[in-house]
C-alpha cells in the first residue's frame, strides 16, 4: 500500500516508493517516507529582478563628429586605418547603444578601444573595412555585451572568447548567466535595432512569389511623380503645400530656382571636401601618386558677404546668368554679382560645358569698385540685389555629383547592397514606390533572387533585359525595315531568353508633324503608327511577354502642332490616344489568342509615357530614366567660351594666385584624411597633367571624349535641362520631375547628335542608343540592350 502526506492546502507532498510503484519515473526518492523529504532538496530560483540600468535614448551620430577620437584610437594607439564605411557603421553602433553620453561618460572610447583590440586579435589587416564579416562579428559580440551603454562581461568579446567555445563545446551556463535583465534577448535587440540584417538571409525562394521582372515594374510619368521641396531650414525633402497648376503664380518661378540651389548647396555640404576637421594635422599622402597634394576642406561664401572684403580669395556657388547688359554674372540667394572670365579656366578642361542657367563653382578674388560692375538697367545694388564691384574668377567648375548609395545612405563604397543606418534621405519616397528604408532590404532580395538568378541549361542569357531603341522615325521605310529585322532576332529566342521591356523613343517622325512641314498632319500620323502596329502583329510572342514603353519627341503631337520642331515646354505629356488605338489593338489581340491557345492569358501591354519618365525597378532599388533631347547641341550653342592657359596667360593667372597666398584665406582650412580609400580619391579636387603628358581625356577618341562631357555636365547638375527658360521652357510646378537627385540607377539620354554611347559616372550608367538607323552606312540598326542583372548595357548591331 503506498502512502502520501498530504499538506494543509490539500496538495500531494510526495509518495513513500514502494514495490509497485518504484518503476514510476514521476515519484521523487525520499530519504524519510514518514514526511516525504526529498533526498536532494530543490533549491528554488529567485524571481528575476527587475532592471534598474537607464534607457539608453538613441541618437543619430555624424561620422564626422565621432572621426578624432576614431583616429586617436585606431590610428594614433593601435596603428590601424578606419575605412569610411567603417567609421560611418561605428558611429551608427554608438549613437544607437551608447546615446547622449558617448561622449561626456567615456562610453563610445571604450567601444572603439575594444572593437580595435578585437580586430587585431582576429587577426584583421591594417586597414579596418566594414565589407567583410570580421568587422560585423565584433559589432555582433559587442551589442550582446553591452547593457544600458556600458560594457560588460569584457572577457567575451573575442571570437575565441567564451561566447564562441562555449557553442563549440555545447555547455550553457547557470541559469540567470545568459539572460539580459530587463530587456531582450541578444537576436531580439539585433532585430529591433538593425544591426541582425547585416546576415539575415530570409527566405527568398517563396513559392507565391512572381519571377516576371514586369510585376516588379512601374513607369512613372513626369506628371504623376510627388512633388517635393527641399525645406533648407528643416534640412529634409516635404511634399509641395500648393497643387500644381499649368499656369501657376509667379511666385513659383522663383522657388524653381530656390529648390535647384538648396538641392545642390546641401549636397556640397554632404561632400567631404566641404566639411571643416575639428583637427588639423599632418595628413597621410597617396603612396601611389607621384605628386604630393593636399587635401583641403572648402567654404562657400555668400556673395553677399563679399562686401568690404576686396582683395580676398573665395569659393563661390551660384547660378551663372547674363546680366540686361550682357556681361556674364553670378547669383545666388542672396545677392548677384558680375564675373570677369578673362583669366578664368575650367575645371576639368575640356571636361564639361558651362552655360548660363548651370549652378557652378567659382574660385576667385572679390575687386570692389565705387560703381557697380554690370548693373542691371534699373539700379538695385546692395544686398539682395547686386554687389558693387567684380568678382575676377580663376577657376570655374561644377558641383562634384553625390552617388545614389550616399544620398539614400545605402551600403557606400563597399557596395554590400545592405541597408546601413547612416545620414542620407533613405526614408524619402521620391517616386511614390516606397522608400529606401521601408522597402528597401525585402526588394534588393527580391531582385537578386529573380534577376540574379543562375542561368538555366536552356537558357544562355537571363529574362531581365531592356531594349532600348532610340530615334525610330516611323516615316522613315528603312526605319521599318529596321523594326522587323530586330523583332525576328528576338523572336528565335525562347521565353525565358525574350527582354521584358522593349523602349521605342522619339520623334516618331523626322520633321514636326501638323507644323506644315514634310511629316503630314494627323492622318499620315496615326498612318505611322498603324504601319508600326502591322510590324508588330507579325510576332504575337513578343507582344505577349513584353511591355512596350514608348516615349515622344518634340516632333510628336501635340506640342509639335504649334512648336514646328522647336523646344517645347518640359515635362511633355505623352502621345493622344486617338494615334496609338491599333499598336492597342494588336497587344490586345495577342494576349486573347495567348488565352485561347494555352488557356492562361499573358499580360503584354503598351504604355505611352511622358518625356522624361522614369521606370521602377524592384521599388527604389533601381531607378531608370528616360529623356529625349538634343542637349549636346543647345550645349555648344550657348557654352561659355574660355581663354587659354597656356604661356603668357597661364603665367599671369598663377601670378595672381600666388600675390593672394601671403596670408591665409580664412575661407580655407587644411583637411586631416584618417586614411586613403576610393572615396576620399574622388572627392580630392582634379590635379592638372604635369607638361609633356597628356591627359587622359584627350587620349581618347572624340567621340568617348564628347559623350564623357555630356555625361558630367549633366550628372553634375543633378537637373535635365540646365538651361534658362527662354531657350528651354520648363513648367514650373513640375519641374522636380527633371531633377537627378539621388543619381538613377541609370539614365537614357536619346541624342541622336551624338554617337552612341555607354559611360558610367559616379555609379549612374548613362547610355545613348543614337539613331536607330545608323547614318553613312546601308542597312545597319543599332540599339542598346540593357542587363537589369549586372546595371550595364551594350550597344548591338543588325544589319537588314
Amino acid at each position: 500500500m503506498n502512502a502520501q502526506s498530504v499538506l494543509p492546502s490539500g496538495r500531494t507532498k510526495g509518495t513513500i516508493p514502494s514495490a509497485s510503484t518504484s518503476g514510476n519515473p514521476n515519484l521523487i526518492p525520499s530519504s524519510s517516507p514518514a514526511f516525504s523529504t526529498p533526498v536532494h532538496p530543490t533549491r528554488l530560483q529567485k524571481p528575476p529582478v527587475q532592471s534598474t540600468n537607464p534607457t539608453v535614448l538613441p541618437i543619430l551620430l555624424p561620422p564626422a563628429t565621432l572621426r578624432p577620437l576614431a583616429f586617436r584610437t585606431f590610428t594614433k594607439k593601435h596603428s590601424l586605418t578606419l575605412t569610411s564605411a567603417a567609421l560611418q557603421a561605428l558611429a551608427t553602433f554608438i549613437g544607437r547603444h551608447c546615446g547622449s553620453g558617448w561622449r561626456e561618460d567615456g562610453l563610445a572610447e571604450k567601444v572603439l578601444e575594444e572593437t580595435a583590440k578585437a580586430w587585431k586579435r582576429d587577426g584583421g589587416g591594417v586597414i579596418v573595412a566594414a565589407d567583410g564579416n570580421l568587422f560585423k562579428d565584433i559589432l555582433k559580440d559587442l551589442e550582446g555585451s553591452m547593457i544600458g551603454g556600458r560594457l560588460v562581461q569584457q572577457n567575451s568579446v573575442s571570437r575565441q572568447g567564451s561566447l564562441v567555445s562555449r557553442a563549440e563545446t555545447g555547455t550553457e551556463p547557470p541559469d540567470g548567466l545568459n539572460e539580459r535583465p530587463g530587456g531582450p534577448g541578444r537576436e531580439d535587440s539585433q532585430t529591433s535595432l538593425g544591426l541582425s540584417a547585416l546576415d539575415v538571409d530570409d527566405n527568398e525562394n517563396d513559392d507565391d512569389q512572381e519571377r516576371d521582372p514586369r510585376q516588379w515594374m512601374k513607369i512613372v510619368g513626369a506628371f504623376e511623380q510627388p512633388r517635393l521641396v527641399y525645406n533648407a531650414s528643416q534640412k529634409h525633402f516635404e511634399k509641395a503645400a500648393t497643387a500644381p497648376s499649368l499656369l501657376p503664380d509667379p511666385l513659383h518661378k522663383t522657388t524653381l530656382f530656390r529648390h535647384r540651389y538648396n538641392v545642390i548647396h546641401q549636397r556640397l555640404l554632404r561632400n567631404e571636401s566641404f566639411q571643416i576637421p575639428t583637427i588639423t594635422h599632418s595628413r597621410v599622402q597617396p603612396s601611389s601618386s607621384t605628386i604630393t597634394t593636399t587635401q583641403q576642406a572648402y567654404k562657400l561664401t555668400p556673395i553677399a558677404n563679399l562686401l568690404g572684403r576686396s582683395g580676398s580669395n573665395h569659393l563661390l556657388l551660384g547660378i551663372l546668368t547674363i546680366s540686361p547688359t550682357g556681361m556674364s554674372a553670378l547669383s545666388d540667394l542672396t545677392g548677384s554679382i558680375a564675373l570677369e572670365l578673362r583669366h578664368a579656366r575650367p575645371v576639368p578642361e575640356d571636361g564639361a560645358w558651362f552655360t548660363p542657367g548651370m549652378i557652378v563653382l567659382v574660385d576667385g578674388v572679390y575687386e570692389e569698385e565705387g560703381s557697380i560692375a554690370g548693373t542691371v538697367l534699373g539700379g538695385g545694388g546692395g544686398v539682395g540685389g547686386t554687389i558693387g564691384g567684380k568678382f575676377v574668377a580663376l577657376s570655374v567648375g561644377g558641383p562634384p555629383c553625390e552617388r545614389r548609395e550616399v544620398t539614400l545612405g545605402v551600403g557606400g563604397p563597399t557596395k554590400s547592397e545592405e541597408l546601413i543606418a547612416g545620414g542620407g534621405f533613405g526614408w524619402v519616397d521620391f517616386l511614390g514606390v516606397g522608400s529606401e528604408r521601408a522597402i528597401g532590404s525585402r526588394m534588393r532580395r527580391l531582385e537578386r533572387a529573380i534577376l540574379r538568378q543562375k542561368p538555366t541549361e536552356r537558357t544562355a542569357v537571363s529574362r531581365g533585359r531592356i531594349a532600348i531603341l532610340g530615334e525610330v522615325n516611323l516615316d522613315n521605310a528603312k526605319t521599318i525595315q529596321a523594326l522587323k529585322k530586330i523583332l525576328a532576332t528576338y523572336a528565335a529566342d525562347s521565353m525565358e531568353e525574350l527582354p521584358f521591356t522593349f523602349m521605342l523613343i522619339g520623334n516618331f517622325v523626322k520633321h514636326a508633324v501638323m507644323a506644315g512641314s514634310g511629316s503630314g498632319g494627323s492622318i499620315e500620323y496615326k498612318e505611322y503608327f498603324d504601319s508600326l502596329a502591322s510590324v508588330l502583329s507579325e510576332h504575337p510572342r513578343i507582344l505577349q511577354a513584353t511591355t512596350f514603353v514608348f516615349v515622344p519627341g518634340d516632333n510628336d503631337p501635340w506640342p509639335s502642332a504649334f512648336s514646328a520642331g522647336a523646344a517645347t515646354a518640359l515635362p511633355r505629356k505623352g502621345i493622344p490616344e486617338l494615334f496609338t488605338s491599333r499598336v492597342k489593338r494588336a497587344f490586345a489581340t495577342a494576349n486573347t489568342e495567348s488565352e485561347a491557345a494555352a488557356g492562361t492569358k499573358r499580360n503584354g501591354e503598351a504604355i505611352w509615357t511622358t518625356n522624361p519618365a522614369r521606370v521602377s525597378l524592384f521599388g527604389p532599388v533601381q531607378e531608370i530614366v528616360i529623356f529625349r533631347d538634343d542637349l549636346s547641341g543647345r550645349l555648344r550653342r550657348s557654352a561659355l567660351s574660355f581663354h587659354s592657359t597656356t604661356g603668357a596667360a597661364l603665367d599671369e593667372v598663377q601670378e595672381m594666385s600666388n600675390s593672394h597666398q601671403g596670408t591665409p584665406s580664412e575661407e580655407r582650412y587644411e583637411g586631416e584624411l584618417m586614411d586613403v580609400d576610393n572615396a576620399v580619391k574622388d572627392a580630392e579636387s582634379h590635379i592638372p597633367a604635369p607638361k609633356g603628358r597628356e591627359p587622359v581625356a584627350s587620349q581618347s577618341s572624340p567621340d568617348i571624349q564628347t559623350a564623357r562631357r555630356l555625361v558630367k555636365t549633366i550628372l553634375d547638375q543633378g537637373y535635365l535641362s540646365p538651361f534658362p527658360l527662354s531657350r528651354r521652357p520648363v513648367l514650373w510646378d513640375f519641374a522636380g520631375s527633371l531633377q537627378l537627385y539621388p543619381l538613377p540607377t541609370a539614365l537614357v539620354l536619346v541624342d541622336p547628335d551624338v554617337p552612341h554611347f555607354t559611360v558610367t559616372y559616379e555609379g549612374c550608367h548613362v547610355m545613348n542608343p543614337g539613331r536607330l538607323v545608323a547614318d553613312g552606312r546601308k542597312g545597319l540598326a543599332r540599339w542598346i540592350e540593357y542587363d537589369a542583372a549586372s546595371r550595364r548595357g551594350k550597344v548591338r548591331e543588325v544589319t537588314f
